[in-house]
């Protein structure tokens, strides 16, 4: 009977002993799950911070590489602006140097006026005698009521200058009338350039050329008079150009001769 107790106690002392192994390996594994859980907070808390750190470093790099293109165009602006205010203050230089030569520039214009109209008429006297009441009559031209400026009569001179240097590269021809003799009348005027100035009357009978030695018309022998004939119709566009054999109203030491 005495063993019986005994063993009674034995075995609940093993049971005992189970049920507190369970509860110490419960708890082990609560403890266990719960570091689990506190690692991964962790865990997640320092990848939070890290894809944080990431996404200011990016907008940091971003805001980096803007700063750089602004400081690029800055450069660049400032560079033209730098090139344009040289410009500027060039043409202020040049303006100013204008301004300051203004008034001598505006007391020679008259001096350079007149200059041109003297050498200009000088030029068409000397010159073979065609449309010469025209032509002095272009440089004479005196200002309109409006009050023509110095400069105008300086370009209205300019092109006088180009117009005779237009008749040197021309072939023309016009009716006019030709004073000769102490009389005046009808003829058909051939102008070739300035070397050769030709009349032929109307009825083709009669002819001359301007001789500038002896300042004076010559007579034509039949054979010119037909050359002039051709010349004529060449310049009315009634014949095809063509080799004309007439001769020359100036001498061949005069060919070079002295332009306007």
């Amino acid at each position: 009977m005495l063993n019986r107790p005994f063993f009674a106690l034995r075995g609940w002392w093993l049971a005992g002993m189970l049920v507190s192994g369970t509860l110490l390996a419960s708890e082990q594994a609560v403890a266990q799950a719960a570091e689990s859980v506190e690692a991964q907070q962790t865990q997640a808390a320092l990848q939070a911070q890290i894809d944080a750190a990431d996404e200011q470093t990016r907008e940091q790099l971003e805001e980096l590489r803007r700063l750089e293109r602004e400081t690029r165009q800055m450069k660049a602006d400032n560079a033209s602006l730098t090139g344009r205010l040289a410009q500027a203050a060039e043409r202020q230089q040049q303006l100013k140097t204008a301004l300051d030569t203004l008034d001598e520039t505006r007391a020679a214009l008259p001096v350079i006026e007149q200059n041109m109209s003297a050498q200009l008429s000088q030029w068409i006297e000397r010159d073979l005698p065609f449309l010469r009441e025209e032509r002095l009559a272009r440089v004479e031209r005196q200002p309109d009521e409006q009050g023509e400026n110095t400069i105008e009569r300086i370009n209205g001179l300019l092109e006088a200058w180009r117009v005779e240097l237009d008749y040197g590269q021309e072939m023309d021809s016009w009716r006019g009338r030709l004073r000769q003799d102490n009389s005046e009348r009808e003829v058909d005027f051939l102008r070739i350039g300035r070397i050769g100035f030709y009349y032929l009357t109307p009825d083709g009978r009669e002819g001359g050329v301007w001789d500038a030695d002896s300042d004076a018309w010559q007579p034509l022998s039949d054979e010119y008079l037909r050359e002039v004939r051709s010349g004529l119709r060449m310049t009315e566009d009634q014949r095809a150009p063509d080799l004309l054999t007439l001769p020359l109203s100036i001498s061949a030491n005069d060919l070079p001769g002295e332009q306007p």
